[in-house]
């Protein structure tokens, strides 16, 4: 009788069991996330509301962040960066800050600047405080310069929490802010170590974490032009998600892959392969990675170390033979113009980037199309006319992997598991022949060493070096300085009655 009953609860628990199972919860991935909902052509609508609901729980973080509340929160312009709406202050002041995965300040406009329809007044918010100290930050194009403090900020539509973080109010800049970008300020969401002033500044996205209970990770959907195609941007053209504290699968297909942060300053990953069209550019991969590789949403363009980027343009113009174009446009110099809705993209070849993956002997895949690395220029372009930039350069500070890259993609910067994953967007543009893939894995030996380490010189070496030039400089300046003593002694022996005070020159 006892055993009947075992047999009996054993076969409830099972039928339960497998009911909960059919209501709709898959099988976690290998990356130990919950894998899409494919959602079938022509169904129902109570199918379809049963999958909507469902689709809203698993949007959900384990912290009850809502996540369905942060699509469609990036805003910009083709070029010009993409915005997410802040609150900055009590009362809050909203701004429009560009997210940049390249640096690490979270900086505003606190003056006012003829670019900036809006700024940040400090003395308008009761909760800021002065930190008494001032930073200085340059870009690779740009600069700006302010005062350090803190203040109460939140994402409306981002997780619902208040933090209190670190804010450079900027006070003036050069080259920094774009004429009608329509943003205000810059949210570094990179690591400490390239923080400024220093390391022990705070960015946004550690307070973030540390004060709330918001995950450490956040992943961005960038979507190009693909995104006017279903929204009404205003007077943005481009625009996408900003997932803050997880990962949203309705902005994906297909699986992420993951490769490792290499180092925690900039987003750092390792390139291990370039294809153009299928086939390999057949260089040492540390030249692909020289002197760093990095995953930067602030930067627009791919851009490549010199000798990479001249192999990957001759390979490029080789496959798009079939037209000619001026020198300038592959150098970012000229624009190229076609008839409205007639761009040739069939003669463009794919440009595939192979990384590193968490298996250090595997890599895989990702292949971007022409409809991400040439970039629309609407400010020429006309209602006859599409015209276009060639949106990958050279870079002289490593491989930078830009928006035109992360357009293609759904870009996961899992910062709590020291990697970042990529997956095919659902908003990409892409034509009825080519799409942007994910693929992999791809076998390969020692992976790791195509990362490019900095020599490092020791200190004994270091001084030897600093002697020697003080030696050289001394028996440049010895000849200069008795010239100098002998004119001024010269001067005092015969004075001249007209001589000026040297006060007016500085006039």
């Amino acid at each position: 009788m006892g055993a009947l009953y075992h047999c009996w609860v054993i076969f409830l628990w099972a039928t339960l069991f497998l009911l909960g199972d059919s209501n709709g919860h898959s099988a976690p991935d290998a990356s130990g996330l919950p894998l899409a909902i494919r959602v079938p052509l022509r169904q129902g609508a109570r199918t379809e509301e049963r999958i909507a609901e469902r689709s809203t729980r698993r949007r959900r973080g384990a912290t009850g962040v809502n996540f369905v509340d942060m699509i469609d929160n990036l805003r910009g312009k083709s070029g010009q960066g993409y915005y997410v709406e802040m609150a900055v202050g009590s009362p809050p002041q909203k701004l429009n800050i560009l997210v940049d995965t390249g640096s690490s300040n979270f900086a505003v406009g606190a003056a006012a600047h003829p670019f900036l329809r809006r700024y940040y007044h400090r003395s308008l918010s009761n909760s800021y405080w002065d930190l008494g100290r001032s930073v200085y930050v340059p870009y690779t194009q740009g600069r700006w310069e302010g005062e350090l403090g803190t203040d109460l900020v939140s994402v409306p539509h981002g997780p619902n929490a208040t933090l209190r973080a670190n804010i450079a109010a900027i006070t003036q800049s050069d080259r920094f802010f774009i004429n009608g970008s329509n943003w205000e300020g810059i949210l570094g969401l990179a690591y400490a170590e390239i923080a400024r002033p220093d390391e022990t500044l705070e960015p946004f996205f550690d307070s973030l974490v540390r004060q709330t209970s918001v995950p450490n990770l956040f992943s961005l959907q960038l979507c190009g032009a693909g995104f006017t195609q279903n929204y009404s941007l205003g007077s943005a053209t481009v625009g996408g998600s900003m997932i803050i504290g997880g990962v949203d699968p309705s902005l994906y297909v297909g699986a992420l892959w993951y490769t490792p942060i290499r180092r925690e300053w900039y987003y750092e990953v390792i390139i291990v392969r370039i294809e153009v069209n299928g086939q390999d550019l057949n260089m040492d991969c540390k030249e692909y990675n020289y002197d760093k590789s990095i995953v930067d949403s602030g930067t627009t363009n791919l851009r490549l170390p010199r000798k990479v980027f001249q192999a990957a343009v001759k390979a490029i113009e080789a496959a798009s033979s079939t037209e000619q174009f001026p020198s300038g446009f592959w150098l970012g110099e000229q624009l190229v113009c076609w008839e409205a809705g007639t761009t040739p993209w069939h003669i463009f070849p794919v440009i595939s980037l192979y990384l590193m993956s968490e298996n250090r002997n595997h890599s895989f895949r990702i292949s971007i199309l022409p409809q991400q690395y040439l970039r629309p220029v609407e400010d020429i372009a006309s209602a006859q006319e599409d015209c276009y930039k060639f949106a990958v350069s050279q870079s002289s500070t490593g491989t930078v992997m830009g928006a035109v890259i992360m357009e293609g993609f759904y870009v996961v910067f899992d910062r709590e598991k020291k990697r970042i994953g990529f997956a095919v967007s659902t908003c990409h543009v892409h034509d009825e022949f080519r799409t942007a893939s994910v693929e992999g894995p791809f076998h390969g030996v020692d992976l790791e060493d195509c990362g490019y380490n900095i020599p490092q010189t020791d200190e004994s070496t270091l001084m030897t070096i600093a002697y020697i030039m003080a030696g050289i400089c001394a028996l440049f300046m010895l000849p200069l300085c008795l010239m100098v003593c002998q004119w001024r002694f010269s001067r005092c022996l015969h004075p001249h009655g007209d001589f000026a005070d040297d006060i007016s020159l500085l006039k």
